[in-house]
């Protein structure tokens, strides 16, 4: 259904507020310097977790899980999100998502379905300074489109952005501030990357 490449299955901070169960999906198509995750980069990595072990899961913690959120990684790569997200539903879970948005399609149809409950959406960087994050080509045009829909779907959401010093200047910053200010953002969450 679902690649995943790792698992926690009790978290407290992957949703704020909720208690959940984390699935991080194996594969991402941009290469940010900081990334934590980067053994699931590469989207050919054999599944470290099986998608009915996770649903056993979900079933034997009904009631006392919120829900369950989908990391990666990118999960947006994953054509089976839609029906891992159908699947948690149907065991009576919340369903919540973090992404950097770089397949506004997918993104676009998951909140059309009505499938999420939460969103964990990663704003790199200002528009112009993407590319310095990701490490790919034309990576905000994706991003922007995902978090125009996002902010349009009224799917709560934490907008996040780690800032990596050796990457973005504090004038990157201070632009990328102003950007997401002239578009009502509220509540945005700034981190500082972890290195080593």
């Amino acid at each position: 259904m679902i690649r995943i490449g790792g698992w926690s299955r009790l978290s407290t901070c992957d949703w704020p507020g909720r208690l959940v169960t984390t699935v991080f999906c194996q594969g991402c198509p941009w290469r940010c310097g900081y990334c934590h995750n980067p053994d699931l980069l590469d989207p050919r990595t054999a599944p470290a977790v099986r998608w009915p072990d996770v649903a056993a899961h979900l079933a034997r913690r009904r009631g006392l899980l919120d829900g369950i959120v989908f990391s990666g990684g990118e999960p947006l790569l994953q054509p089976g999100l839609a029906d891992a997200a159908r699947a948690a539903r149907a065991l009576g879970h919340r369903v919540g998502l973090h992404t950097g948005g770089a397949l506004p399609r997918r993104f676009g149809a998951l909140l059309e379905a009505g499938l999420l409950d939460w969103v964990g959406f990663d704003v790199k960087a200002h528009p112009d300074t993407y590319e310095k994050v990701t490490g790919v080509r034309n990576s905000a045009a994706p991003a922007v489109r995902s978090l125009r829909l996002l902010r349009d779907s009224g799917v709560a959401h934490q907008l996040r952005t780690t800032v990596d010093p050796s990457v973005l200047t504090a004038a990157d910053v201070t632009a990328l501030r102003g950007w997401l200010a002239e578009r009502g953002a509220e509540g945005h969450v700034w981190q500082e990357a972890r290195t080593g």
